[in-house]
């Protein structure tokens, strides 16, 4: 059965600052040169008319860097496709959707984002819903990968506030 985890975080810079690094190419280089991965790839990257950003990306995790609740169901390097598409800025704020597959294993994630104005910064909103098609233990490795994703969250609004201050 699927699990929804939400999760929020501010960034130290406008709706507009973090809206621009996300549409900015260099930006999406250097976040996934930072991601921690053994391996990532920009597989694609389109700025829509509105204004908009459509982003897929590529990660590999080397086997030997995987937790044992991971390598119990999967075997050999793990291959994470993720599809990002945010809305141009309507109003000062930005939504998404987010997606994200692991070709090979019976792991799906589902998401929706919502960039906001909070004072002087940007506040994301995020909501997940991860779904691991394994009998019996399919809940455990849901948990465990709603966790893994409010670090990456972490991770990536700290990357992300570092990347503002330095280029924006």
């Amino acid at each position: 059965m699927p699990r929804s985890f939400d999760m929020a975080t501010e960034y130290e810079g406008s709706v507009e600052q973090v809206h621009d690094a996300l549409r900015d190419e260099q930006y999406w280089l250097a976040r996934l040169a930072d991601s921690g991965a053994d391996h990532a790839s920009l597989d694609s990257i389109h700025v829509t008319s509105d204004g908009g950003i459509e982003v897929a990306t590529t990660q590999v995790l080397r086997v030997d860097r995987l937790p044992a609740v991971v390598t119990q169901f999967h075997h050999g390097d793990l291959e994470i496709r993720r599809v990002e598409s945010w809305t141009g800025l309507i109003e000062g704020k930005a939504d998404a959707t987010v997606s994200g597959a692991i070709p090979g294993a019976p792991v799906s994630l589902s998401g929706s984002a919502l960039l906001t104005p909070s004072d002087l910064r940007a506040h994301l909103s995020f909501r997940a819903t991860v779904e691991v098609r394994i009998p019996l233990v399919g809940g455990k490795v849901e948990n465990f990968i709603g966790h893994q994703l409010v670090d990456l969250l972490i991770a990536e609004q700290q990357f992300t506030t570092r990347w503002i201050a330095e280029n924006g």
